[in-house]
């Protein structure tokens, strides 16, 4: 039987997905642009440019919904234009998964913290998500959030600038992140759709949070390149949106991903995931 997933924002870690879902499913993706919808398309992708088109039939034609909408200083976007149209269809839906992101559990010193943890961003972004995640609690679809920690991937990962020598090591003492590779979202994602449990609350991330400094060192040692001089934070030319990532310090625990859907990851680490991108995605 043909299972009907609605991807609202279509992007990277939603074809990542779509990639990992394959047969038995029909994807319908929305983006902004027609360019994006034309290449989606050319991925087997029904595409749909949203806002703009009518997004009705296929709403009603979805089992599954999948958003990675942002939200705005004025709110969640799908809210606003189709809260009422999800709660008219809620009782169609098996599944709806909504991206978030580990910033909404703001600054811990580089202390661990887990779904459980108490919501307390200290940035402006990581407000927004915390507001757009009561609001979609709040209309009862059977919703399953997926906190998200620094994503990376094919083409997402730092090889381009440690060869091009634009690669720089900021080392903020005490400062960690937690990330995830792309194709460990794709495959949470996908078991939370087999094993739908509405309510629940993971955090995506491997097993090793680790300063950001190392991750451009290992880059480098794996192409047999000297490793970028270390900068300073407090002398690092950063922008107000890079300098604002490194407001917040946390170790995010993902035992629950393991537990109840029952994942292995992929990427346990930063250097696994690194290698895999250098051997098979240069």
């Amino acid at each position: 039987m043909t299972r009907t997933l609605l991807s609202l924002g279509h992007g990277y870690s939603a074809q990542a997905l779509a990639r990992h879902l394959g047969p038995g499913w029909r994807i319908i993706g929305t983006t902004r642009s027609a360019d994006t919808a034309r290449a989606l398309e050319r991925d087997g992708i029904e595409a749909l440019t949203w806002p703009g088109s009518d997004l009705l039939p296929a709403l009603d034609a979805a089992s599954h919904v999948l958003t990675s909408i942002a939200p705005d200083a004025d709110g969640d976007p799908v809210l606003r234009r189709i809260s009422d149209a999800l709660l008219d269809r809620k009782d169609g839906f098996t599944w709806v998964g909504y991206l978030s992101t580990t910033g909404v559990y703001g600054d811990h010193g580089g202390d661990w913290v887990d779904e459980d943890t108490p919501l307390a961003p200290s940035t402006e972004r990581g407000r927004h998500r915390v507001a757009a995640e009561a609001a979609w609690r709040a209309l009862g679809l059977p919703l399953h959030i997926f906190r998200l920690a620094g994503i990376y991937g094919p083409g997402r990962g730092p090889f381009a600038k440690v060869r091009n020598g634009s690669a720089r090591r900021i080392v903020k003492p005490g400062q960690v992140f937690s990330r995830i590779h792309v194709d460990d979202i794709a495959q949470v994602l996908a078991a939370s759709m087999t094993r739908p449990d509405p309510g629940a609350i993971y955090n995506l991330c491997d097993d090793d949070p680790a300063p950001p400094q190392d991750v451009i060192e290992e880059a480098a040692r794996l192409l047999g390149l000297p490793p970028p001089p270390e900068i300073a934070f407090d002398r690092a030319d950063l922008s107000p949106m890079a300098r604002s990532f490194y407001a917040e310090s946390k170790r995010v625990r993902n035992d629950r991903i393991k537990r109840d859907l029952g994942i292995r990851l992929i990427h346990p680490d930063y250097r696994s995931g690194l290698r895999a991108l250098l051997e098979h995605r240069p």
